[in-house]
């Protein structure tokens, strides 16, 4: 008989350093390959918990991993309780700062934690958490970076046809604005007006450029307009978002729960996406998306969209779901696509399970 009474025995934390099919080429770097930090939580009852992490730099693996260890062994032998988990977690970690590295390895552990959970009770994650799987909206993230502006239409096809997709992120903050204009009318060309076009800056722009780089996009009917400036300049946002018609987006690197009170308490942004690895796990996006709720602001997920998914089923105000097909590599099953939408799968947990020879291949020492 299934029971949810567990207890953590122990932590295998693993790195693997992975091949992309598009290289990231944007404001915050080039990246061809994409290290991720893979964790399997192991209960004295026998179920496995598992999760990963995308710190997108290789050299910060060896950081995170004994933080993650350091947490699994102050817990050892302990009944697994997520919200305990996450509020003694931080409570430890406080004195070296509640976020960056500290709250990445909280939300590791805790993403883990709740799949084990999950699996105790031979539900999926949606079910342990009050919804129901279905399919969730997506759009594709998994391309159309800076590069020349001559291949974007012909990627932008592929990207629809990965999945039927109805929408597709495009990186802009070229040198010159006219560039980034001549990107969207390709983009725009090759997939036609009903697909949605969100775009990102990846924190490209001073506030000055980003003031007279979006208000000049303005006209151009775009999904979004994705985090232009500094995470962290919530003034500078609220200003954008008070004078811009086009809808700002941030959040990815709202840094717990908190964080996303603050920025909408700044008018800071009409959507917001959090991060599992910053926002804190599945504990931190509930309690995240209970204020978004309240405040009526639509979240989207950033990466993690096997776990993401479930949530986007349990989000009041859910809105898009970011999908990349970057830890396919190392996943025993991958989650199906179906008209433009992520299908939940019915089985145990989150639905996470390793392709062990893939990892083998692709791992990097911690």
């Amino acid at each position: 008989m299934p029971t949810h009474k567990l207890t953590l025995k122990s932590v295998d934390v693993r790195a693997v350093l992975l091949p992309l099919k598009r290289p990231v080429v944007s404001k915050v770097g080039l990246f061809d390959q994409w290290p991720m930090v893979l964790i399997d939580l192991y209960t004295h009852e026998g179920i496995v918990g598992r999760s990963y992490l995308e710190p997108y730099l290789k050299q910060s693996v060896k950081y995170i991993v004994p933080a993650i260890r350091d947490l699994a062994e102050a817990a050892s032998d302990k009944p697994i309780a997520p919200f305990d988990a996450f509020r003694a977690g931080r409570a430890s970690l406080g004195l070296v700062g509640l976020e960056g590295m500290s709250l990445i390895a909280v939300a590791g552990l805790d993403m883990a934690v709740w799949d084990a959970l999950a699996k105790a009770a031979d539900l999926p994650l949606v079910h342990l958490l009050g919804g129901s799987p279905a399919p969730v909206r997506a759009y594709n993230s998994n391309g159309l970076w800076l590069i020349a502006i001559d291949k974007l239409g012909r990627e932008a096809a592929d990207l629809v046809a990965e999945g039927g997709f109805k929408g597709l992120k495009l990186r802009l903050g070229r040198d010159r604005l006219a560039d980034d204009i001549e990107a969207i009318r390709v983009v725009r060309e090759a997939v036609g007006a009903d697909v949605k076009l969100m775009v990102d800056f990846n924190q490209g722009l001073s506030l000055g450029d980003a003031l007279h780089r979006c208000h000049a996009l303005d006209d151009q009917g775009l999904y979004w307009l994705e985090e232009p400036i500094a995470y962290d300049n919530l003034a500078g946002y609220s200003q954008l978002t008070r004078e811009l018609k086009t809808p700002i987006q941030l959040g990815e690197n709202f840094y717990g729960p908190r964080a996303l009170f603050q920025a909408v308490q700044a008018g800071a942004g009409k959507y917001m996406m959090p991060d599992l690895m910053r926002i804190g796990g599945v504990t931190g996006w509930l309690r995240a998306a209970a204020i978004a709720g309240a405040a009526g602001i639509e979240m989207s997920t950033h990466l993690y969209p096997e776990v993401s998914a479930h949530l986007m089923r349990v989000t009041e105000t859910a809105h898009w779901l970011e999908w990349q097909d970057w830890a396919d590599l190392i996943l025993a099953e991958t989650f199906k696509l179906e008209a433009g939408h992520l299908v939940v799968p019915d089985r145990p947990g989150s639905g996470i399970a390793w392709n062990e020879e893939a990892i083998k291949r692709h791992r990097l020492d911690a």
